[in-house]
């Protein structure tokens, strides 16, 4: 096979980084002012690349920020800001870390199934996709490329419908414009779990040299059948499972005579497919903001294009009122998470939806139609993270389905259907985490934006023709189950100090546990980095029956809990408290108070 592998330099080029040029076990580490220069002069990278660097030269915090380490690849896959250095997104690291991820598919016998790859609409996206599909198809490993941006979700579907034995999405999901990231997904179409993802994280750490990268030409890469292109016929079997999970899909042509919708792509990969499903089960009046309808990196109309972030609906806003929308829905840039208001008609106002409201509003009328149509599978369960609502707790209760709580990240939830599959445990019902995220079917193994905007506007449709909003559907649901409300704080703490803040904040928390929050007695504290559940008041300690994780999770009295972790994608810490309130006044009050004290 034809190849071409890339040296940085006669010798080899170590790329682990030091502060200073200790040897250390008779190898050099290079300094992070040596890789620097290194990447300015060797002819491997190129003139571009080079040329943003020489730029910086005298600014050494910035090149001590693009070089005091490799960008970590995590048990995820890559994220982080885009440009020349270690420490960023670019073709290097993105081949890196495909070469290492290669090496494992070689060592698992899997070069035969391939490798799916899609890619959102950011900044060097499409370019990350191919480079991440020639080094794959170097190593002999057979690639199917989508033709065009793709939601994520549609990866995910792929990677099983094409029986591959891994998939690759370009995507910072809702990251500010300057990031892009590098998923790696597994053959059961969900993220990597363990021990995949461990195993792949030291295949990619082994890579220390970019002489052991390999890449080809794509027209040689074509000639040896190894590198092929999805098209549009594939969007066709991807609606085709979307409109599978609609329950009632009979009701929709009468309501949608009288039902406006509002949408936003925020520039994104969303706009082609939440269209087409909403047109094809009959939803005929769908207003688009034509200012974020065209896919671009640039995110030129919002400074974060992300659904939680209110000055991303800024037009969405403006056009609901100008057309009188019932609802108003907004997807990121990759089309995972989906975001909602709703109008409250006694106000006239547009209401914000957080995930957990939308989600919960889709998952009772999935658990509540299922069990009158009589479609409910047997052993039905809901599946959620434990910083998703309790009011899930409360609404499988209701139709008799298990409640299984994962951690914090949707590859969980795409584990437990795998693990559904194998054992016979449970059937799928419905799955949802806080962060704008959930899954009706079993056809991808990733939260689905396009699904959820179809399920949610089916839920709409049922309560239109009751001459109810989603406000109004949303008042019942806490009426009946309670007054749950839940709310997520973060601080960015960038650069080395910052990581390094983080971790004291972490291991402050575990020296020194709080007996009272907010009100809350203490009740118990789950420390999932050690396994441990701690009841506080008997002092019993068992296991947490969840992963190894850098989480801590406190529960507190009277149905109030909170949650503390660094992001596994950002340079952040992030603050998670639910509570279950009287009515709408106390939830807030109560909520507050935890909040206030967590954070202070």
């Amino acid at each position: 096979m034809g190849c071409f592998i890339g040296r940085l330099c006669a010798g080899n080029f170590q790329l682990s980084i030091v502060k200073n040029n200790k040897n250390q076990g008779g190898c050099k580490k290079m300094s992070y002012q040596e890789i620097y220069k290194k990447w300015c002069t060797d002819p491997y990278f190129d003139a571009q690349t080079q040329e943003e660097l020489k730029k910086l030269e005298g600014n050494e915090k910035e090149i001590e920020d693009r070089f005091y380490r490799q960008l970590e690849f995590g048990t995820g896959g890559l994220r982080g800001m885009i440009g020349a250095g270690t420490n960023r997104m670019n073709i290097y690291t993105v081949r890196q870390a495909t070469q290492g991820l290669a090496n494992y598919i070689i060592a698992m016998n899997g070069q035969n199934k391939g490798v799916a790859i899609a890619h959102d609409s950011r900044i060097m996206s499409p370019e990350f996709a191919r480079e991440a599909a020639l080094c794959l198809n170097a190593n002999g490993i057979h690639t199917y490329l989508f033709e065009s941006l793709r939601p994520t979700p549609e990866l995910s579907f792929a990677v099983r419908e094409l029986g591959c034995i891994a998939g690759i999405v370009i995507t910072a999901s809702h990251n500010p414009r300057e990031y892009n990231g590098y998923k790696v997904y597994w053959e059961d179409g969900a993220q990597i779990t363990p021990p995949h993802d461990k195993n792949i994280l030291a295949e990619v750490a082994k890579v220390t040299d970019f002489s052991m990268v390999k890449t080809m030409e794509e027209d040689e890469a074509r000639a040896e059948n190894l590198f092929s292109i999805i098209g549009t016929d594939f969007d066709d079997k991807y609606i085709a499972q979307l409109k599978k999970q609609s329950i009632h899909p009979e009701i929709i042509p009468e309501a949608a005579k009288d039902m406006k919708i509002v949408y936003t792509p925020l520039h994104g990969t969303g706009n082609i497919p939440v269209r087409r499903v909403l047109r094809e089960l009959g939803f005929t009046q769908v207003y688009v903001v034509e200012e974020q309808k065209v896919p671009d990196g640039n995110f030129p109309t919002v400074p974060y294009p992300n659904p939680e972030d209110k000055n991303a609906w800024t037009l969405a806003l403006e056009l609901a009122k100008k057309v009188d929308a019932d609802i108003i829905l907004a997807t990121d840039p990759d089309a995972d998470r989906l975001g909602v208001h709703a109008k409250d008609t006694k106000t006239g106002e547009y209401v914000s939806f957080t995930g957990n409201m939308s989600g919960m509003l889709i998952a009772e009328y999935i658990l509540r139609e299922r069990t009158k149509t009589g479609t409910m599978p047997e052993n039905p369960a809901l599946v959620e993270t434990i910083v998703t609502t309790d009011m899930a707790k409360a609404v499988a209760k209701e139709y008799n389905t298990a409640l299984i709580e994962v951690l914090t990240g949707f590859k969980y939830i795409g584990e437990q259907i795998r693990l559904f599959d194998e054992t016979g445990s449970h059937h799928y019902v419905f799955r949802l985490e806080e962060s704008y995220g959930c899954l009706a079917g079993t056809y991808a193994r990733d939260k689905d934006a396009p699904v959820a905007v179809m399920m949610l506007c089916e839920v709409a449709a049922y309560y239109k023709l009751q001459g109810k909003t989603l406000w109004d559907a949303m008042v019942e649901l806490y009426e009946k189950y309670g007054y749950y409300k839940e709310d997520l704080a973060t601080v960015t703490l960038k650069g080395i100090d910052g990581s390094q803040k983080i971790t004291a904040m972490m291991n402050a928390f575990r020296e020194n546990p709080p007996k009272e929050l907010g009100g809350f007695k203490v009740l118990a504290c789950r420390d999932y980095k050690s396994d441990c559940r701690r009841d506080m008041i008997t002092g019993e300690t068992t296991s947490t029956g969840l992963p190894t994780s850098n989480v801590l999770y406190y529960e507190l009295e009277n149905n109030a809990w909170c949650c503390v972790r660094p992001s596994g994608t950002e340079p952040k810490i992030k603050y998670y408290f639910g509570v279950k309130g009287e009515n709408f006044k106390d939830a807030e009050e109560k909520l507050e108070a935890l909040k206030k004290a967590m954070t202070e």
